[in-house]
């Protein structure tokens, strides 16, 4: 009995142990990043959209998990399944400084290299959005989600120069730890509390803009309006909901472009598409999806309709190709995004990753997953 005690003592302070290093890690590791402060949280804490002490979603979104379901899919999630992550190598298109520098003015280029990170041109402006060049998207950098093999994967010094920083909201398969340290001198515009993160690894105050939905600003010819997403925000244990989260308007010279980053699906995308639209593309989330949290990430039947519903000339598929972050195979979301956009009508734009296509052109679109297992 008493080597029995004994054991139940020394498991429990194992126990304890592991959550104070636990704690400690939340508290000070510097991938977590920092939270509002001083005039960044007088203002997030003036916002229309903050009550009760945390942002909220413009329509109901239940996040509530039972702790069974949720044990439940973190076994699957560890346990893995057929197909979620590529055998192969996956191909790319190495970036081509020179056909970027070459893209007019009077019209827009996109880059996907994967998952929701993104190189946008218009008006002559570079902006760079959502990049996520490290090798995991996780609070932790030795373990979590890995990135699929690529042929090359995307780094800083490939990129041609880049103007501004664009963010959608401080998930970490949306903010990279790793990859804002080597952007750090570049200007930033994101949603309202993101930027204590970025001050927290040394971006200066001065270069970085916040809005809050519905708020505008200018850069380099081209207006930036933060819209509404449906999902949510938190890098650390108890910060959910404390910094914002949105979808980008972009436009410049009667050329817009959509940015919906995550959302699931919301009458947002009609508000959106009457305010703003026509779009010349709509860049839609597409991956990651799951009937236990459709109310954060869209189905790609949903995604289709999305689109649609901002009326979107032209739609590209992002938020798929590079993690595992849900139970789905990794080719699922743009074969069954094929389909309903086929019963739609919608115009659908995949191109390899990596390619440079101007003025959403159709004819880079291809069934480039298609070989690959």
């Amino acid at each position: 009995m008493e080597r029995i005690r004994m054991i139940l003592l020394w498991l429990l302070g194992l126990i304890a142990l592991l959550v104070v290093a636990l704690a400690a890690y939340f508290a000070f590791s510097p991938r977590i990043g920092g939270d509002p402060a001083g005039e960044r949280l007088a203002r997030i804490q003036a916002s229309p959209h903050y009550k009760d002490g945390k942002f909220q979603n413009v329509v109901e979104t239940d996040m509530d998990m039972p702790l069974t379901v949720m044990a439940k899919v973190m076994y699957e999630i560890v346990r893995g399944g057929d197909a979620r992550e590529p055998k192969d190598t996956l191909p790319t298109v190495d970036m081509d400084i020179a056909a970027w520098k070459a893209v007019p003015d009077t019209s827009f280029a996109v880059a996907w290299f994967g998952h929701s990170s993104l190189l946008i041109k218009m008006g002559g402006t570079t902006f760079l959005i959502d990049p996520v060049f490290g090798e995991r998207v996780s609070t932790f950098s030795f373990v979590g989600p890995k990135r699929f093999n690529y042929r090359q994967h995307i780094r800083v010094d490939l990129l041609p120069a880049v103007d501004v920083v664009l963010l959608s909201h401080d998930h970490y398969d949306h903010l990279d730890h790793e990859t804002m340290l080597q952007l750090k001198d570049k200007r930033f515009v994101t949603p309202l509390g993101v930027g204590a993160h970025l001050e927290k690894w040394g971006v200066p105050a001065s270069a970085i803009t916040e809005r809050d939905w519905w708020e505008s600003v200018e850069v380099g010819g081209v207006k930036l309006t933060l819209a509404p997403a449906r999902h949510f925000s938190g890098r650390g244990m108890l910060n959910r909901f404390s910094t914002l989260w949105g979808s980008w308007v972009m436009e410049s010279g009667g050329r817009r472009i959509y940015f919906g980053a995550d959302s699931g699906y919301s009458p947002t995308f009609k508000e959106v598409g009457e305010r703003f639209g026509p779009f010349d593309l709509a860049l839609l989330e597409c991956g990651a999806y799951n009937e236990r949290w459709a109310n954060i990430h869209m189905m790609p039947e949903e995604t289709a309709q999305a689109a649609l519903d901002v009326k979107a000339r032209v739609l590209m598929p992002i938020h798929w190709g590079k993690f595992s972050l849900a139970l789905h195979p990794w080719k699922e979301p743009v074969e069954r995004l094929v389909k309903k956009v086929d019963e739609l009508g919608v115009p659908l734009l995949t191109p390899r990753i990596g390619a440079i296509v101007v003025d959403a052109d159709l004819s880079k679109s291809e069934r480039w997953w298609e070989p690959f297992r």
